[in-house]
C-alpha cells in the first residue's frame, strides 16, 4: 500500500498556527504560550525557524515570491468551531523547497552581483522583528538601524542607531558578532540585547552567554611631531579584551573619544551588574509594545514615552521629577497617557507646539 501524499504534519501546521496569530499580535499571555511550547521540544522550534527562514527568503527573491505568496500563506485560524480542512503544512514546505531549487542557480547569479549586507531601520515609534537568512531573530525598538551582512565563516551586525535584541541561531561554525561604536559582542546560539545610548553601549543578556570585547584597532606608525607615546603601542594590533556576560547580566560600556589625534585610549572596563527579573522585564518591555510602570518616577516615564514617540514630553517643574506613576500604558499612546495626567487634576497640560507637550504641577 502506497502513503498518501495528503498526510500532514502535525508540528508544522501548529507552528504556522502560531506565525499566523503573532502575525495578528500577540497577547502577553500568547507570547508566553507560544515561547513555552517552543521550548517543549526541539522540532517545535526547529519547525518555527524553518517556516521564517523559508519566508525570509522569500522576500529576497521578488521573482519567486509573487509565484508562491497564494501558497506560503499561514491558515487563517477559524474564530468559531466549525469542520475546517486541514492546512497542507508539508505539501506547502515541499512547494516551496522546490520552487527554491529551480530558482537557486538564477538568484546565486543576481545574488552574487549585489551588496551582501541588508539594511533595517524603523522610525519614531516604530517596531520592526526581522527573521535572517540563518533563523536568527532581530527585534528593533524605535529609531533603530541594523546592517546586516552573513558571511560563510561569521555573522556580523553593525547597529547603526538604537537599540535591537537578538535570538541567535545556533552555529558553532559561524559566531554571531554585534558591533556599536567600537563595541562588538560576540555569541553563538544565545539571545542579547544592545542599545546604543548618547554616552555608552548598553548590553544585556537574556539567554546563554555572550563575550563583550573592544574592536580591534590598528594603531598608526606615525604621529605628528611632539607627540608622546608608548613605541610598543604604535605600528602593532592592540587585540580585544573579552568580558564574559551570562543570562540576567548587564554591562555598560562608555564611549572613550580621543583627546588628541596622537592619542587612541582603550576604552573603560564594562560595568557589570546582576539584574532581578523586574529590571529584565521593564528593560524588554518595548518588545510587548506595552509600557509597565510600578511606583516608577515621572521622570523616567517621560524618558521611555520620549524614546517610542514623535510626540515630547517635557517636565515644567522639577518637583514632578519623582512623583510615582503606576499602571499599564501603550507604548504608542502618548497622547492617551498625557490625558490620563490632564485628567487627574494635579498636572497642567501646555502644547508648546505639534511635537511638544510641556507637564507642570497644578496650582
Amino acid at each position: 500500500m502506497t502513503e498518501s501524499p495528503e498526510h500532514d504534519d502535525p508540528i508544522e501546521e501548529v507552528a504556522a498556527n502560531w506565525l499566523t496569530e503573532r502575525a495578528a499580535g500577540f497577547s502577553t499571555a500568547q507570547k508566553r504560550d507560544f515561547e513555552r511550547w517552543c521550548r517543549a521540544d526541539p522540532r517545535h522550534a526547529a519547525a518555527v525557524a524553518r517556516l521564517e527562514a523559508a519566508c525570509a527568503l522569500l522576500e529576497k527573491m521578488p521573482l519567486v515570491r509573487a509565484e508562491l505568496q497564494p501558497v506560503v500563506e499561514f491558515p487563517v485560524k477559524p474564530r468559531v468551531m466549525a469542520p475546517v480542512k486541514k492546512f497542507p503544512v508539508l505539501r506547502v514546505v515541499g512547494a516551496m523547497a522546490a520552487a527554491l531549487a529551480l530558482a537557486a542557480f538564477g538568484w546565486w547569479q543576481w545574488a552574487r552581483l549585489q551588496p551582501s549586507a541588508q539594511l533595517y531601520a524603523t522610525s519614531t515609534g516604530g517596531y520592526e522583528r526581522v527573521v535572517l537568512a540563518d533563523g536568527s531573530v532581530v527585534e528593533l525598538n524605535a529609531n533603530s538601524e541594523v546592517r546586516v551582512d552573513l558571511l560563510p565563516g561569521e555573522r556580523r551586525v553593525a547597529l547603526v542607531q538604537g537599540e535591537a535584541h537578538f535570538t541567535v541561531a545556533h552555529d558553532p561554525a559561524r559566531p554571531f558578532i554585534v558591533s556599536a561604536h567600537g563595541v562588538a559582542v560576540r555569541a553563538v546560539g544565545t539571545a542579547f540585547n544592545v542599545r546604543l545610548a548618547a554616552t555608552a553601549v548598553e548590553v544585556l543578556v537574556t539567554e546563554g552567554k555572550v563575550a563583550v570585547s573592544e574592536v580591534e584597532r590598528v594603531v598608526p606608525n606615525a604621529l605628528a611631531a611632539g607627540a608622546e607615546v608608548k613605541p610598543t603601542r604604535w605600528g602593532q594590533r592592540v587585540p580585544p579584551s573579552d568580558t564574559l556576560l551570562a543570562a540576567n547580566e548587564r554591562a555598560l560600556i562608555a564611549f572613550a573619544p580621543p583627546k588628541s589625534v596622537a592619542s587612541i585610549p582603550s576604552a573603560p572596563a564594562p560595568v557589570v551588574e546582576k539584574i532581578n527579573a523586574d529590571t529584565l522585564r521593564a528593560a524588554l518591555s518595548w518588545q510587548e509594545r506595552k509600557l509597565v510602570f510600578s511606583e516608577t518616577p515621572l521622570r523616567d516615564v517621560v524618558a521611555q514615552f520620549n524614546r517610542r514617540n514623535r510626540l515630547q514630553l517635557l517636565l515644567g517643574d522639577a518637583a514632578l521629577a519623582e512623583r510615582p506613576v503606576g499602571g499599564t500604558f501603550a507604548a504608542d499612546n502618548v497622547e492617551g497617557f498625557v490625558r490620563l495626567l490632564e485628567g487627574s487634576g494635579t498636572i497642567t497640560v501646555e502644547r508648546r507646539d505639534e511635537t511638544t507637550v510641556v507637564l507642570r504641577a497644578a496650582r
